[in-house]
């Protein structure tokens, strides 16, 4: 039997697409609630969840273990409202909860909306023993745990699933315009830094937020210190690398290069470590080792062709290196994944004036103006407009 378990307050708008995600893998809904003044209780009970309501204590290793006391599953899937359950893995997650030794499932959750990294790897799925709980501020997680229980009861085991498990919608710049989930963030990893200074784990999340801000001078010390202090090939010490790569790349793109290439001996799934291969090919591109940029963005097209970065990106080295067919076939896959990216748009119709193609040219960069307009861009539409011009009569009416 398996328990689907989450916490909520205030999320009327989102709970129902994540509570139908799940329906046909668990055997019992619970839906903590924490003080929703909106119609939050009446949806969960309507999608046929139980509802439990608490005081939220403040944070969420707390409520998701006060959650815990609710269910009657073998095993637990936990998510949030913002995120919700692919389909196609529930035959996968049966197979893996079926095996006698499994303890807990890694599972893949795809950032939408984001280019460069999109997933992480979450333990939302795990057998319902009373030596798990919630731990860490703010993104809680059983990890510490779990690792104390495999040295007590080494005969379980960690399982991965290796395709990708939950959609998560909760950060888009749109959605997150108004919130306060940075500013949260942020104190909550200032103040375990303040009581366990160099945490790998606080270290890791807060030097990513200072790079999202344009603060990579700041961010460079912090993400040092949480390097001196991370053990073994875990995932914090690749999201440390990663980061630190990211703010060296403005002043140092030796030092960024040394970081991905180590982010990249840590064996972990390529989806995963997706992040400091794209960069580290992009830096390598700049540094005119164009062989071994388009080797590893190649690699990462095969390995996660459903990231639409990767192919455009790969159209770039290409179009470089002179191979127009094959940069003209990269492009498309991109604009296939990502029809709304002006840029990509805007590179296929500069690659299909290269190999001749005059009215495809032109075509490709009225789409690109046009998305551009429409997205509140007008200036680069000008811009772009007058370029391309240029080059090709596009026969548009002037800007307004």
């Amino acid at each position: 039997m398996l328990s689907f378990s989450m916490i909520v307050r205030n999320e009327e708008a989102r709970l129902a697409g994540c509570l139908a995600s799940v329906r046909d893998l668990a055997d019992e809904m619970v839906v903590v609630d924490t003080g929703s003044t909106d119609a939050t209780i009446a949806v969960a009970e309507a999608a046929g969840a139980r509802v439990e309501q608490v005081e939220w204590p403040g944070d969420f290793a707390p409520a998701r273990n006060t959650a815990l006391t609710f269910l009657n599953g073998d095993w637990v899937l936990v998510l949030d409202a913002d995120e919700q359950l692919r389909p196609e893995v529930i035959p996968s997650l049966k197979a893996l909860m079926a095996q006698p030794d499994v303890l807990v499932i890694n599972l893949l959750r795809y950032e939408v909306g984001a280019a460069m990294a999109p997933y992480s790897s979450v333990s939302r799925l795990f057998r319902r023993h009373p030596a798990i709980r919630w731990s860490r501020p703010y993104h809680s997680m059983i990890d510490d745990s779990v690792g104390e229980l495999l040295a007590s009861e080494p005969q379980w085991r960690i399982a991965d699933c290796s395709e990708p498990a939950i959609l998560h919608d909760g950060y888009r710049p749109e959605l997150l315009a108004g919130t306060d989930k940075a500013e949260r963030l942020r104190q909550a990893m200032q103040s375990e830094l303040d009581r366990h200074p160099g945490d790998p784990y606080a270290s890791a999340k807060l030097g990513g937020l200072m790079i999202s801000e344009g603060q990579h001078d700041q961010a460079i010390p912090l993400l040092r210190r949480g390097l001196d202090q991370a053990t073994g090939d875990s995932t914090e010490r690749y999201e440390l690398l990663l980061h630190l790569g990211l703010a060296l790349s403005p002043s140092d793109p030796i030092g960024a290069v040394a970081c991905y290439r180590q982010a990249l001996e840590i064996p972990l799934d390529a989806r995963i470590s997706l992040g400091a291969r794209l960069n580290l090919a992009a830096r390598l591109m700049e540094q005119g080792e164009l062989d071994e940029a388009i080797a590893l963005t190649q690699t990462a097209t095969q390995r996660a062709p459903e990231v639409a970065l990767g192919w455009y990106n790969l159209g770039l080295m290409l179009r470089r290196r002179g191979d127009i067919a094959a940069a003209l076939e990269a492009y498309s896959r991109a604009v296939e994944l990502d029809p709304n990216n002006a840029a990509c748009h805007q590179n296929r119709a500069v690659a299909l004036l290269l190999g001749g193609d005059i009215e495809g040219s032109r075509a490709a960069f009225r789409t690109a103006i046009t998305l551009l307009e429409t997205q509140g861009r007008p200036v680069d539409a000008q811009a772009l407009r007058t370029k391309a011009q240029g080059i090709v009569k596009l026969d548009l009416e002037p800007i307004a």
